[in-house]
């Protein structure tokens, strides 16, 4: 079992401007709850108990606060909630780099804040039971609008069910130079070497240190694998995406989905 995750939740928020001017983007609620809140209950029912989370200056006392001000959230009793502060933010792979202390030599699972699996769709726990010794990247099949917004893997052989060899990695390469239609998803599982990699990485596109570089090299000495997902997630850094990811969310929800869909119906699907 992976006891161990990191979420990196730093950076401004900028795509959700004006809420972000004054609500950290790790805690912008979606539904009920705060963003990270969704990351951290993925990570527990992957297996975690302790879960790293990378934040800007000033933001982790908010989310200690928030998961255990009145006492554990439902669900979270056995977790343990560590927030890491990232002092610059000078990109995805620095922010990794920056759990390597408390992370303390262990493979982790590692997901992205932006991303919420839809309900029944979680990967990191298959992921965790597929891990065998190797970095394991989520892929997922794009279309061409994407190819040119996330990192795409160059495959290194022929799929064993689900899993994939990668053999390199490209960060946000277009149509024309993508190696291939399968991308980074925002969820990983890394065996503790790729602190050492990310350690010696310059800057990449953007001037910033790219994760996706990272699983290049990675990649480029037989260290890492694919995991197909079979479903997307939802992509709450956008105000479109934010919305989606709320009436999904809100519609599959025991408690009130059903009251929620009729509403849906009567308003806007006549």
């Amino acid at each position: 079992m992976i006891e161990v995750a990191v979420i990196p939740a730093a950076g401004k928020g900028t795509r959700l401007r004006p809420a972000t001017r004054v609500v950290p983007k790790a805690l912008v609620p979606v539904v009920d709850r705060p963003a990270i809140q969704y990351g951290v209950e993925e990570a527990a029912r992957a297996g975690a108990t302790e879960v790293i989370v990378i934040v800007d200056p000033g933001v982790g006392e908010l989310v200690v606060r928030h998961f255990t001000e009145e006492g554990p959230l439902p669900g979270l009793e056995h977790v343990e909630v560590i927030p890491v502060v990232q002092e610059e933010a000078r990109g995805l792979g620095d922010a990794v780099l920056t759990a390597r202390e408390a992370v303390d030599g262990r493979p982790f699972l590692c997901l992205l804040a932006d991303n919420i699996p839809r309900p029944g769709g979680d990967v990191l726990d298959r992921m965790a039971a597929a891990f065998d010794g190797l970095s394991l990247v989520c892929l997922r099949t794009l279309t061409d609008e994407f190819l040119s917004r996330y990192g795409v893997i160059v495959p290194g052989g022929e799929p064993d069910g689900p899993v994939v060899p990668v053999a390199g990695a490209v960060e946000k390469p277009g149509v024309e130079a993508a190696p291939s239609r399968l991308g980074l998803i925002g969820r990983y599982l890394f065996t503790p070497e790729v602190f050492d990699v990310l350690e010696d990485l310059p800057p990449g596109v953007g001037g910033e240190v790219q994760l996706t570089d990272a699983i290049d090299l990675l990649g480029r000495s037989g260290r890492c694998a694919g995991y197909v997902a079979d479903t997307d997630l939802l992509d709450i850094g956008n105000p479109l995406g934010l919305v989606e990811a709320t009436t999904v969310l809100a519609a599959a929800d025991p408690r009130f989905g059903e009251r929620y869909r009729a509403f849906l119906a009567e308003e806007w699907c006549p």
